[in-house]
């Protein structure tokens, strides 16, 4: 007779995703810079640029700033929704109560994962619904389709990469190290400017950054053209590198709490 012993991770995991969303959502630091922020930043340049179209793509300014603006709103809702609030659970003792429940160490980390995964999506789709309201953006459905799945996917490495700041520094340091990240980010990795437009060796930094990759294969599917394997490649491993650095990070943390 099978075992119908339920799987206690499975019963614990669901109740805290929903217990961090919601903690979240009640943020006003997230809604301000992640969701309004990227929003406004759309409105305001689509309206002096979004006429203009790219010559070598053939793509409408609007519809780049589209992506660049959601991939910015996404990029820093990942990072905020883990760095700080990971770093305040560690201070306050919330970590060692999270080791006494059945969830192991990586399904804690999965946890938090699948949370950042969730906060991405307005900061994601709203940038999209105002393109779409305000400068009538349109795309074929299959296109839509891969650009949000894209986008939505490839914000993995920087919800790793506020794991890792949440683990090693203390809440007064992880806000701004998160602030210096998030800019950091989309200033070098062309999503406020072409990342071309930078002197030699910033681009030459630019062009490794993980930003960098996840801009260019959202661009690229708006352009009608397949990503390149490099930009592919690019997140795939600096997902892997930085989510292997926030579990060793985590463990050194729970070890020293």
């Amino acid at each position: 007779m099978p075992n119908s012993t339920p799987n206690p991770i499975l019963n614990v995991m669901p109740a805290y995703v929903r217990l961090e969303a919601v903690r979240m959502l009640r943020n006003k630091r997230y809604i301000i810079f992640v969701v309004a922020f990227p929003v406004g930043f759309y409105l305001l340049y689509s309206n002096l640029w979004g006429d203009q179209t790219d010559a070598s793509t053939g793509v409408r300014g609007s519809v780049a700033l589209m992506v660049s603006m959601a991939a910015y709103g996404a990029l820093a809702a990942s990072i905020m929704s883990t760095a700080v609030p990971w770093s305040q659970e560690r201070q306050t003792g919330w970590l060692r109560q999270l080791q006494i429940t059945p969830m192991p160490n990586w399904a804690i980390i999965v946890t938090k994962v699948i949370t950042s995964l969730l906060l991405v999506l307005p900061a994601l789709l709203l940038v999209v619904l105002a393109a779409v309201l305000t400068q009538h953006v349109s795309l074929p459905a299959g296109q839509w389709a891969a650009l949000i799945a894209v986008m939505w996917a490839g914000t993995i490495p920087f919800a790793a990469l506020g794991l890792v700041i949440g683990s090693l520094v203390p809440p007064d340091t992880a806000q701004p190290l998160a602030v210096i990240g998030m800019f950091g980010l989309a200033l070098l990795g062309g999503l406020w400017f072409p990342a071309d437009m930078l002197p030699g060796v910033l681009r030459s930094v630019a062009h490794v950054l993980p930003s960098y990759d996840y801009a260019e294969l959202g661009q690229r599917i708006v352009a009608g053209q397949a990503p390149r394997a490099a930009a592919v490649g690019g997140i795939l491993a600096w997902g892997a590198a930085l989510c292997t650095l926030a579990i060793a990070a985590y463990r050194r943390a729970t070890a020293r709490a």
